[in-house]
C-alpha cells in the first residue's frame, strides 16, 4: 500500500489561480497534473538515451500525432 503525504509549494497568486482553473476547465483533479508533472520530470532525468529525450519532446511540440500525451509514450517506450 502506498503511503500519501502531502505537499506545499509556494508560488504567485496568479500561478495557482490560473493552473486551478485550466484544471477545472479540463476536469481533472490539481493534484493529478501534478503527478503527472512531477512523474514526467523524474522521467526525464532518468531517460536511457538523446534518442528518448528527443522523442519525448517532438511528442510535447505536437510533431507526433500518433500520441497524445506523454503518459502515452511513455507506455509505448516502456518507461
Amino acid at each position: 500500500m502506498r503511503k500519501e503525504v502531502q505537499m506545499s509549494i509556494k508560488m504567485e497568486s496568479e500561478l495557482r489561480d490560473r493552473f486551478m482553473s485550466v484544471a477545472a476547465s479540463t476536469h481533472r483533479p490539481a493534484a493529478q497534473i501534478v503527478r503527472e508533472l512531477m512523474r514526467a520530470f523524474i522521467a526525464r532525468q532518468e531517460l536511457p538515451n538523446a534518442d528518448t529525450i528527443k522523442a519525448i519532446e517532438a511528442v510535447e511540440r505536437g510533431e507526433f500525432t500518433t500520441y497524445e500525451t506523454t503518459e502515452e509514450l511513455y507506455k509505448k517506450l516502456k518507461i
